[in-house]
């Protein structure tokens, strides 16, 4: 979101606090709690209002990993990283079930179905199964399809789940215990001495550090995210209750994670996906209405792999997601404002790597630690 100089003239008053949040989704609110844990008194600015962006508008898949299959990532990113970034992403899950559970957030123990949309991806499935099972990770090949619906093969990961992620959001900033400033965009960001300074349309707040947690948005923030995070839409639809009930059972993955789906809680089926057929619109953009491309794209995979679902489309959405420049969080502070942190860029998984990548991202700014295979500073 940008401020005008109308809604802002730089003589907002100015406010003191110890520890600001920028950002009120799943990743800011897993930070102020961090924070607060640490001692700091926690303030959270928000745009709009709590995970009322890409925090709850996916699927609440609690899935382990990247969007990338493990094997993969390896000749990606190293072996080493691969492994450190999986046992994040399991840290970031045992946190999520912390909090869902003292909050009586709807999550079901489902586990991921990682489906194959063809022969060459069944293969791929299979080595990422095998690359799993050496590294002590749970995986299940399954070398037919457990759906009886045309797919070639599967991966079961038992140890994922489904989250209502709305709620999940809403129950750890209650327990974060820090105060909601929200309908208050930010528009810059500076240091002024020991001070890290953000500029929003109520407040120019002053604060010993400052943590900014606004994914898709930081180029919008900060020149500094310019090419490092790039905005990308995502886009769901989902039917009525279905009256003969799941047809899944479980977060189903497939076509590389370009499409995904899944039972809701409340006896409908959601199907999510359809911008790999529709890249360049999907891409650089901010805008979060649904496209006639994208949705078309939805309502075909429906028809084609699940034809006995007759119950009608009831509601459409999209979301942004911030998709980093190498397909890994980004964690660090801004150049020349070592007081200003970030934790941006999860790549369309942030309940996959939030949490724990926000927990690195807090003891980075209060404590120098070093933030591992998330650092940023692999990007220069």
């Amino acid at each position: 979101m940008t401020v005008s100089i109308w809604q802002a003239d730089g003589a907002q008053p100015a406010r003191e606090v110890d520890f600001l949040v920028v950002g009120a989704g799943l990743v800011g609110c897993a930070a102020a709690a961090f924070a607060a844990q640490a001692g700091r008194t926690v303030v959270i600015t928000e745009a709009r209002d709590v995970a009322l962006g890409a925090s709850s508008r996916n699927a609440g898949f609690m899935i382990t990993g990247l969007d990338t299959y493990y094997h993969r990532a390896v000749e990606r990113y190293g072996a080493a990283v691969t492994r450190e970034i999986w046992a994040l992403s399991r840290q970031t899950h045992a946190y999520w079930r912390q909090w869902a559970q003292a909050g009586g957030v709807p999550l079901e123990d489902c586990g991921s179905l990682l489906l194959a949309e063809s022969a060459a991806e069944a293969r791929d499935l299979e080595q990422a199964a095998r690359a799993l099972e050496r590294e002590g990770f749970p995986a299940e090949f399954l070398s037919r399809d457990p759906l009886g619906r045309g797919y070639h093969a599967a991966v079961r990961q038992p140890q994922d789940a489904a989250v209502q992620p709305y709620a999940l959001a809403q129950a750890v900033c209650r327990q974060s215990g820090a105060e909601l400033v929200a309908n208050n965009e930010a528009y810059r960001v500076a240091q002024d001495g020991d001070a890290a300074v953000v500029y929003t349309r109520q407040f120019v707040f002053r604060a010993r550090h400052a943590l900014l947690c606004v994914n898709a948005y930081a180029p919008l923030l900060d020149p500094y995210f310019a090419g490092k995070v790039i905005p990308t839409r995502a886009q769901c639809l989902v039917t009525a209750p279905l009256p003969n009930g799941p047809v899944i059972g479980a977060c189903g993955y497939s076509d590389y994670g370009y499409m995904y789906y899944r039972d809701t809680f409340d006896g409908r089926l959601l199907i999510g996906g359809g911008r790999k057929q529709n890249k360049a619109l999907e891409h650089d953009t901010t805008e979060d209405r649904v496209t006639e491309p994208v949705q078309r794209a939805l309502e075909d995979y429906l028809r084609a792999r699940f034809p006995d679902v007759t119950a009608p489309i009831e509601r459409r959405w999209a979301g942004i997601m911030g998709f980093s420049a190498d397909g890994l969080p980004l964690v660090g502070t801004l150049p020349g404002r070592p007081r200003v942190g970030f934790a941006v860029g999860f790549h369309g998984h942030g309940l996959a790597l939030g949490a724990g990548t926000a927990a690195r991202a807090v003891d980075l700014l209060l404590t120098g630690a070093d933030a591992g295979a998330v650092s940023a500073a692999r990007l220069g």
